[in-house]
């Protein structure tokens, strides 16, 4: 598949228009459109600016993240089940979240509970280097990043289990399903700069993971240092995966499933896989959050909840035809 960038750009450009167009207002795309270019008076540029485009953008962002993520360690783990929750930083922001919640801290600004997720992802990621250690190899890494997973596990149902606020409780719950309603620009300005900063040092290290297909030994004969990538990747997959955690809650799947279903069409090569995912990512988070909005418009149905539905199944499929002798 040769011409997989323009495929997958027009693809994702296609759902990001879809996104801005849907919605329960059920404006006029042409006027839709217009208003957002050019404001206006009256409701429709509101709903536009402040509503429907802060949700698009973040649904772009995140998705090309969590796919970004999870081609990047699939192919330094090489571990087919590698995705960004594997290294316990999405948990760790989600544990942090969920204090906000309980304590009544989300209720003090809009942005006190991102910013209290991105506290525990920092935690997470203090935690990790910690465990993992300087000299750490990928198997520690695997089971540091398990052992927080299981901390954070442990202390969000710690807190619900002893939540006094049965609506707290309630909100933290909702939360943890994940969802890109009700967001802002000010999420968006939270999310998109560390995010940003993350994409790039993983790109970055692009040529590294392709010498390290050849094998940690021909990777260091080819000046490839083992550590630094190492730190490099966790750098830059917390920067992205502990914001998305915070404005979004936890979304499964994207990161696992999209590198799979790209890698027979755009090859194994980590240079190519990580933009290819980046952008599958991004479709298939923008294709969910317009589902989410279609399938039961009167219904609050969350994110996250569709992407394991959607995913889980997938998943399932390509272990099958991996089991059958075909290849994924």
């Amino acid at each position: 598949m040769k011409g997989w960038p323009v495929t997958l750009s027009v693809l994702a450009g296609a759902l990001l228009v879809a996104s801005l167009l849907t919605g329960p207002a059920g404006l006029p795309p042409a006027d839709a459109l217009i208003a957002l270019a050019f404001g206006g008076d009256g409701p429709m540029p509101i709903v536009m600016r402040e509503i429907r485009l802060p949700r698009a953008i973040l649904g772009l962002v995140i998705g090309a993240g969590l796919g970004l993520t999870g081609a990047a360690l699939q192919g330094y783990l090489r571990n087919p089940l590698a995705e960004p929750g594997l290294i316990g930083i999405s948990g760790m922001a989600a544990l942090g979240a969920v204090i906000a919640i309980q304590t009544g801290l989300s209720l003090v600004a809009m942005s006190a509970l991102p910013l209290a997720a991105m506290a525990g992802a920092a935690v997470g990621v203090a935690l990790l280097v910690a465990l993992a250690g300087p000299r750490g190899g990928s198997v520690t890494l695997i089971l540091a990043g398990v052992a927080i997973s299981a901390l954070a596990g442990a202390g969000t149902a710690l807190v619900l289990n002893l939540s006094p606020n049965p609506y707290a409780a309630n909100e933290i719950v909702f939360w943890l399903m994940g969802s890109l309603a009700d967001k802002s620009m000010l999420h968006v300005w939270l999310a998109l700069p560390p995010m940003m900063l993350g994409a790039a040092l993983i790109l970055s290290a692009r040529r590294a993971l392709d010498a390290l297909t050849l094998g940690e030994a021909a990777a260091q004969t080819l000046g490839i240092s083992g550590t630094a990538l190492r730190w490099h990747l966790i750098a830059g997959t917390a920067l992205i995966v502990g914001p998305a955690t915070a404005v979004a809650g936890a979304i499964g799947f994207v990161g696992l499933v999209i590198p799979h279903i790209l890698r027979p069409l755009v090859g194994a090569r980590p240079s190519a896989l990580l933009p290819a995912s980046a952008l599958g990512g991004a479709a298939l988070l923008l294709a969910a959050d317009v589902a989410v909005r279609l399938i039961v418009p009167d219904r609050d149905l969350k994110l996250g909840v569709l992407t394991a539905i959607v995913g889980a199944p997938l998943f399932l499929h390509l272990i099958w035809k991996t089991r059958s002798g075909g290849r994924v």
